[in-house]
C-alpha cells in the first residue's frame, strides 16, 4: 500500500461537495466524467506539441464499458494519465483545479480550451456510485500506474496498479437505485444529449455513439446551405425547414460560437420559452438560454457555445452580469445585420419570410433601442398597392428554336410583384393624395368591405394584422408624430364621399334625401345611443358599394381595447357607435320608395312599413357582421328575420 489517509476538501474555495447533492440532476455525472476524459486527451496533445512527450499519441477515444454482473460502469480515456502525486493533488485536494493550472502553463498551445475542472466534476460520480475507483498511468517516462479507491466517505486508498496503457479509467460501482445506468440504451441517450458534439469519439461495444462534428465551430466559409439545413434537421427532426440562420463566431471581447435559426412560427409555439441549446466547449449544458438571449429572440432555435458564460451562478446573478449583457447585445446585433443583409441582397426571400420574421423584428424594436435603430428601415407591411421591386440580375439566356434555328431571348424579367412596403415608402408614395395619413387594416377578412372601398378610390391600405401590431401602431405614432394612423373602419376619408353641397331638397317635406333616410332608420331601429349618419359613397357602380357600414371612432376604440386589456377581458362592442347609411346604394333608395307605401292594415301599420322596418334592421345587422360576431340569440334573430324578409318580398312579388 502506497498511502492511506483522508481527502482534503477546501470548502472556502469551492461550494460544498456533498454526496448526492453536488448537482440537481444525477445523470449529469456521465457528462462530467466524459468531459474529464476529453480534457486528458487534449492535455496529451498539448504536452506533445510542447515537446515534452515524444511517444505515440494514437487515435484518441473515450470508451464506456458496462458490466451488469458486477454492477459497474467504466469510462476510459487514452489521454495524459496521472501520477500518484497528481491523484493526491487533483482528487484528494478537491479545491485545486488541474484544468486551471494546465491552462496557465500551456496557454496559447491548445487547439481547443480545456473543458472542465477534473476534481469537482469527478466528484459527481458519487451521486450514483457507492464506490469509485481510478485506474491511471501517466504519460511521463517511468511513471508507476496507480489505483485510487473511495466509498464516498472522506477515506480513500491509493495503491500501485498493474495497468500498462497510458490513460485513465474511472470505475463506478453503482448504487442499487441507480442501476438504470447499466442499460446501454440509457447510456446512448445520455451521450447523445450531453456529449454528442465532443471532438473525441465516444465508443461502447465498438460503436461510436457521438456525432463529433460541431457545425458551429466551423468557419462560415466552410459551410454550405445544405450543411446548415442538415444541422438544423439533426437538432430538430420532423420540423419545417428554417427561414434563415445567423452564424456567431467571435473571440473578442468574449468567446462565443453558435448558429441561430429563425424557425417557421406555428400557432402552438410558446414565444416566451427558449429553444436554444447552451454548450460550453461542445459539451451540452442546458436548453435554457433565457438569461443570455434577448427576450425577443426567444423563439429562435440553434446552439450557443461560450466559455465566458458562468454556469454555476443563479439566474438573478446572470441577469446582472455585464458580460452576459454584452453577449446578448452582440447576438441581437448579429441578427439585425443578417436581416439587413437579406433585405438588401434578396428582398423577395425577405418578403417571403416576413410573415414569421415580422414578429421577431417588431417585438425586438419595441424592446431594444439598439436593435430598433438597426432594423427600423426594413420593417415592411403587406399593402393593397401593386408594387414592383427589383430582383437580382441574371445573365442573359438564349435558346435555339426548333422551328427556324434562330436563337431567342428567354431571359426572365428582372422585376417581380412584391406587395409589401416600408412605412416611409408608403408615405412617400401617397403624399400627393393624403400627406402624413396612413390607412390600415387589422383583419383583412372582416374589414374587406372597407378595404375595397378604399382601393376603389385609389387609397392604399397597409395590413397591420399580426397580434403584435396593436402595440406596434402606438409605437409608430410615437416615431412618426406628424402622421395620423386611421383604421379603415374608424371613419371614412372625404375622398370616399360625394360632396353634399348640391344635395337636392324635397320641396314638399323640405328635407334632403339623407334626412329622410336617417328618419326611416332611426324609427325602425329605435336605438337612442346609435349615431346614424348618411353619406353618398363615391363609386362608378353604386350596387357594388355597401348599403351601410358600422364605424368605430379610432380613439374611442383604442381606449376601449386598452381598458379591456388592462382588465384582462375581451373588448365588448360599444353601444355607442356610428351607422353610416350609403344613400347612393339602390337598396337604400328602394327603402325610401317602399316607406311611402299607403296600404294600411288593421293595426294601423302598412305592409310596406313592416317590411321597411325589418329591412332596416337587416341592413344594420349586415353592417354589424363585419365588426362583431353574433352570439347565439343574435344569430337566431338574424336568421328568423332573414326568413321573414324573404317571405314578405316573395309575397309582394307575387301580387
Amino acid at each position: 500500500m502506497l498511502e492511506q489517509g483522508n481527502i482534503s476538501i477546501h470548502t472556502d474555495n469551492i461550494f460544498p461537495i456533498i454526496k448526492k447533492s453536488l448537482y440537481s440532476d444525477h445523470q449529469i455525472f456521465l457528462r462530467e466524467l466524459v468531459s474529464n476524459g476529453v480534457d486528458a486527451i487534449q492535455k496529451l496533445n498539448m504536452v506533445s506539441r510542447a515537446g515534452e512527450y515524444n511517444g505515440e499519441i494514437g487515435e484518441p477515444e473515450i470508451t464506456i464499458t458496462i458490466d451488469k454482473d458486477n454492477k459497474t460502469l467504466s469510462i476510459s480515456d487514452n489521454g495524459i494519465g496521472m501520477t500518484a502525486e497528481e491523484v493526491k493533488k487533483y482528487i484528494n485536494q478537491v479545491a485545486f483545479s488541474s484544468a486551471e493550472e494546465f491552462i496557465t502553463k500551456y496557454e496559447g498551445k491548445a487547439d481547443q480550451p480545456i473543458i472542465g475542472h477534473f476534481g469537482l466534476g469527478f466528484y459527481s460520480s458519487f451521486m450514483v456510485a457507492k464506490q469509485v475507483e481510478i485506474d491511471t498511468l501517466s504519460y511521463q517516462e517511468g511513471a508507476q500506474a496507480v489505483r485510487w479507491s473511495c466509498d464516498g466517505s472522506p477515506k480513500f486508498v491509493l495503491n500501485e496498479s498493474s495497468r500498462t496503457t497510458r490513460g485513465t479509467t474511472i470505475i463506478l460501482t453503482l448504487e442499487g437505485e441507480e442501476e438504470e445506468f447499466l442499460e446501454p440504451a440509457r447510456i446512448q441517450n445520455l451521450v447523445k444529449t450531453y456529449c454528442d458534439f465532443m471532438s473525441v469519439p465516444i465508443k461502447m461495444d465498438g460503436e461510436v455513439l457521438n456525432k463529433q462534428k460541431a457545425a458551429w465551430r466551423e468557419s462560415p466559409n466552410n459551410l454550405k446551405e445544405e450543411d446548415y439545413l442538415e444541422f438544423y434537421r439533426y437538432l430538430y427532426p420532423f420540423q419545417e425547414e428554417p427561414l434563415l440562420w445567423v452564424h456567431l463566431n467571435t473571440d473578442y471581447p468574449f468567446v462565443i460560437n453558435g448558429i441561430l435559426y429563425f424557425p417557421k412560427m406555428r400557432p402552438d409555439v410558446d414565444v416566451t420559452k427558449g429553444q436554444i441549446k447552451l454548450f460550453c466547449n461542445q459539451v451540452f449544458v442546458s436548453d435554457n438560454c433565457e438569461e443570455i438571449i434577448p427576450q425577443f429572440l426567444m423563439p429562435m432555435r440553434g446552439v450557443i457555445d461560450s466559455t465566458d458564460i458562468p454556469l454555476n451562478v443563479s439566474r438573478s446573478a446572470l441577469q446582472g452580469d455585464r458580460t452576459i449583457k454584452r453577449i446578448g447585445d452582440y447576438i441581437a446585433k448579429k441578427v439585425g445585420d443578417r436581416l439587413k443583409e437579406l433585405y438588401r441582397d434578396n428582398r423577395e426571400q425577405y418578403v417571403t419570410a416576413w410573415k414569421d420574421l415580422g414578429t421577431f423584428v417588431k417585438f425586438g424594436v419595441l424592446n431594444d433601442d439598439k436593435f430598433k435603430k438597426q432594423v427600423e428601415d426594413i420593417i415592411i407591411f403587406r399593402s393593397t398597392a401593386k408594387l414592383e421591386a427589383p430582383v437580382a440580375e441574371t445573365a442573359a439566356v438564349e435558346v435555339q428554336s426548333s422551328e427556324d434555328d434562330a436563337w431567342q431571348d428567354v431571359t426572365p424579367t428582372n422585376t417581380t410583384s412584391i406587395p409589401y412596403s416600408t412605412l416611409k415608402e408608403y408615405l412617400e408614395r401617397n403624399k400627393e393624395r393624403h400627406e402624413n395619413k396612413v390607412f390600415y387594416s387589422t383583419d383583412g377578412a372582416s374589414q374587406s368591405t372597407y378595404i375595397e372601398l378604399h382601393k376603389n378610390q385609389g387609397l392604399e391600405v397597409l395590413y397591420m394584422d399580426s397580434f403584435i401590431d396593436t402595440h406596434f401602431i402606438n409605437f409608430l405614432e410615437q416615431e412618426y408624430r406628424d402622421v395620423k394612423f386611421t383604421r379603415v373602419d374608424s371613419d371614412l376619408d372625404n375622398t370616399l364621399l360625394e360632396d353634399k353641397t348640391g344635395e337636392i331638397v324635397d320641396p314638399t317635406t323640405n328635407k334632403t334625401k339623407g334626412e329622410v333616410v336617417k328618419e326611416i332608420f332611426e324609427k325602425a331601429l329605435n336605438k337612442p345611443k346609435l349615431n346614424i349618419r348618411t353619406e353618398s359613397l363615391k363609386s362608378d357602380d353604386p350596387q357594388g358599394t355597401p348599403p351601410a357600414m358600422v364605424l368605430l371612432p379610432e380613439m374611442l376604440r383604442r381606449l376601449r381595447e386598452m381598458s379591456a386589456m388592462m382588465q384582462q377581458q375581451n373588448a365588448e362592442f360599444p353601444e355607442e357607435h356610428i351607422l353610416l347609411i350609403n344613400t347612393a346604394h339602390p337598396l337604400i333608395q328602394n327603402l325610401v320608395n317602399l316607406s311611402q307605401g299607403t296600404i294600411i292594415q288593421g293595426d294601423g301599420e302598412s305592409t310596406s312599413s313592416q317590411l321597411v322596418n325589418m329591412m332596416c334592421q337587416h341592413v344594420y345587422d349586415l353592417a354589424l357582421i363585419s365588426q362583431k360576431g353574433f352570439d347565439a340569440d343574435g344569430m337566431k334573430s338574424f336568421v328568423e328575420r332573414s326568413n321573414d324578409v324573404l317571405t314578405k318580398l316573395t309575397e309582394q312579388a307575387g301580387k
